[in-house]
């Protein structure tokens, strides 16, 4: 395999994998914070482990087992799905449609409720332990569904796939870690909108290589579907934005 087509597996999981990690970040700094760092990492690191078992098991076997054919058109149309879901909430969000997502805001809720439940005893935290263990895992599962995705080209691209996920989490990890604030400044709705269109792209060449369609250029022409996609989603945003009347705009931010 190239390195273009290993650079096709590991950036995307990179840019989509970082969106994810910023999301459970805020949710684990909110539990350090408020019930104590052992639980909150405790927590996370357990849900690291279940998804890199679930990313192992999984994803081995199907680059192993089932016929690529098969995996493409299975993994395009998911991908087609989940990346259409992803970028029809960008535009509703980039036309006023929809507020935009807070992570500030989603920290303060977090924090909050959390007071609410009361300090951190001297025993184990439970509690924290459990939060963050649930916020790493639903956010990170859907992280494993992208490494699994984008690694199905066979074993070398699922490895570019798990490195490239593993250095998004290192990196939202660590930068979070050593501003003990959540990642307000990432242009995280932005980001989501990228990745929408990443996958939604990803899922259009996968099907039809599925079907058995050969593509001009092979990979090089997800370039040219990733321009036609983002050119329509701009068109969508303008004409949802016109559609509006005077002053309907969403403006407030919420989750």
């Amino acid at each position: 395999m190239d390195v273009l087509n290993l650079a096709v597996a590991a950036a995307p999981s990179f840019i989509a994998s970082s969106v994810e990690f910023v999301e459970a970040l805020t949710i684990v700094l909110a539990v350090g914070t408020t019930r104590g760092w052992r639980g909150s990492l405790a927590g996370t690191a357990l849900a690291a482990l279940t998804l890199a078992v679930i990313v192992t098991v999984l994803g081995v076997a199907l680059v192993t087992y089932v016929d690529r054919h098969v995996l493409q058109l299975v993994v395009g149309v998911l991908l087609l799905l989940f990346g259409l879901r992803w970028l029809r909430k960008a535009i509703l969000r980039y036309a006023g449609v929809v507020a935009l997502h807070d992570e500030e805001l989603i920290y303060r809720r977090e924090v909050a409720e959390l007071r609410a439940q009361g300090l951190r005893k001297k025993e184990w935290d439970w509690v924290g332990t459990v939060i963050a263990y649930k916020a790493v895992l639903l956010e990170g599962l859907e992280v494993a569904f992208i490494v699994i995705a984008f690694g199905a080209a066979g074993v070398a691209a699922m490895n570019a796939a798990i490195w490239g996920a593993i250095a998004a989490g290192v990196l939202v990890t660590g930068i979070g870690v050593a501003l003990k604030h959540p990642l307000t400044r990432v242009p995280e709705n932005t980001m989501k909108f990228g990745v929408g269109a990443m996958l939604t792209s990803f899922g259009v060449f996968w099907t039809a290589e599925g079907l058995g369609i050969e593509w001009p250029g092979d990979a090089l022409s997800l370039f040219a579907i990733l321009g036609v996609i983002l050119v329509v989603s701009w068109v969508s945003v303008r004409m949802l934005a016109a559609m509006l009347p005077s002053g309907a705009r969403v403006e407030a931010r919420n989750v």
